[in-house]
């Protein structure tokens, strides 16, 4: 095995910087709200319409 071989396989979370497809820390959080609370609304209606409660 050569140095090269050993750097491609290493694992990319130990690379700095690389982002891994997370949730990111910026960004408006009032859109994030909104959208998560018309989610619960539609399933509300969805659950209510077709008489699960």
């Amino acid at each position: 095995m050569t140095a090269n071989a050993a750097t491609v396989t290493a694992p990319a979370a130990a690379v700095p910087g690389v982002r891994t497809g997370g949730p990111r820390e910026d960004g408006p959080k009032i859109l994030e709200h909104v959208m998560g609370w018309t989610l619960v609304m539609v399933v509300a209606m969805f659950v209510t319409q077709l008489g699960l409660l």
